[in-house]
């Protein structure tokens, strides 16, 4: 048998409740003082005093239970949006009440001079809430600025810094093949960059090698660093880190960027596969690179919509999806019709990339 599920009484439904039937008793009882100038009873026993405390407290019985109950639904949902609020979201939004309550107690206390306790004591409370509720958005809202008035961190879980944000150690790979200057200059890198003593060395021993290549090699790497500590907004900053007790120059970078709460920026993908096995976040100019290749390549075959004749004879143009203009050789009779045509170059210019293309029959013959 299924057992019976009764319906417990809310007791905050009830304290609400009453107190409106309260402030509504109050209401009865002051207007028929104003109205009252015998004092002599009008149904039976009761006064108009009675009789107006009375009708004033059903009113507000029955509207109490109603406002009670919406109460006790909005704080449910209210519940229901804070279950995965953070910590800290729900700490600044109670300082910013605390706050509110007390500018707002102590900007309506004097409606106490009133005499009127039963009414001005419901009007004080509603006062006091209204500057809660908005105590608790504004500090929600201005959480960090909150919490700081407290201490850096407040025992409270900071937030995860993007990667971007951090400080980078440079890996030796990315000095030697020099791109980072035009990434650097294009304004998608900046703030710290960290170089260790080891990545010094290790361009200081290819700079020095008898080899031709890898003298080249280690000559350009500090080159590069040379010239990305010009660039404004990077400041390189050489770290004199040895870690002895790591022999290989991957693993002692790994343990710096551990040790310094700094992300990795190389161009090794194995060492960055390790480094974030490692827990080291990592940013790989390879990965960057590949992202940023176009999305065709010479010898890809796509269709393209031919729209208009090009510049040169026989040439025609059509556009990819992306917007990127396709010059297909040998195809002006086939302007307003789709065809398939093979890629034979790409172009990357100042204003974007071109396409050059031919038809794929053409192209196969």
């Amino acid at each position: 048998m299924t057992p019976r599920l009764t319906r417990v009484p809310n007791a905050v439904v009830e304290l609400l409740r009453l107190c409106v039937v309260v402030f509504f008793a109050g209401v009865g009882y002051y207007v028929a003082d104003v109205l009252d100038t015998r004092g002599e009873p009008v149904l039976g026993a009761f006064s108009v005093l009675g009789v107006g405390i009375v009708l004033g407290s059903a009113l507000g019985y029955v509207l109490g239970g109603v406002m009670g109950r919406g109460t006790v639904t909005a704080v449910r949902a209210a519940e229901v949006g804070l279950r995965e609020t953070p910590a800290e979201h729900i700490v600044a939004g109670a300082v910013g009440s605390v706050i509110g309550v007390l500018v707002a107690a102590g900007v309506t206390w004097p409606v106490f001079l009133l005499n009127r306790p039963l009414l001005t004591f419901p009007v004080f409370a509603f006062a006091v809430v209204t500057a809660g509720l908005l105590g608790y958005r504004l500090g929600t809202s201005k959480r960090d600025s909150v919490l700081e008035m407290f201490g850096a961190r407040v025992g409270m879980g900071g937030r995860r810094v993007p990667t971007v944000a951090m400080p980078r150690v440079l890996d030796t790979s990315v000095a030697v093949d020099g791109r980072i200057i035009d990434v650097a200059r294009a304004g998608f890198l900046h703030g710290r960059m960290l170089v260790p003593t080891p990545v010094l060395g290790e361009l200081q021993g290819l700079a020095d090698a008898g080899d031709d290549l890898r003298r080249t090699k280690g000559r350009r790497g500090l080159e590069v660093l040379e010239a990305l500590r010009r660039e404004p907004g990077v400041e390189v900053e050489v770290l004199d880190l040895e870690v002895p007790d790591v022999p290989e120059v991957d693993a002692k970078l790994v343990r710096i960027c551990l040790d310094q709460d700094a992300a990795l920026l190389t161009l090794d993908t194995n060492l960055a596969r390790v480094a974030a096995l490692a827990g080291v976040r990592v940013m790989n100019l390879h990965a960057l690179a590949l992202a940023l290749r176009p999305a065709v390549g010479a010898g890809d075959d796509v269709a393209v919509l031919l729209i208009k004749p090009g510049k040169e004879p026989g040439q025609a143009v059509g556009y990819l999806d992306d917007g990127t203009m396709v010059v297909v050789e040998r195809a002006r009779e086939s302007v307003g019709r789709e065809v398939e045509v093979r890629v034979t170059s790409v172009l990357t210019t100042a204003n974007g990339r071109m396409v050059f293309a031919r038809p794929t029959a053409d192209a196969r013959s």
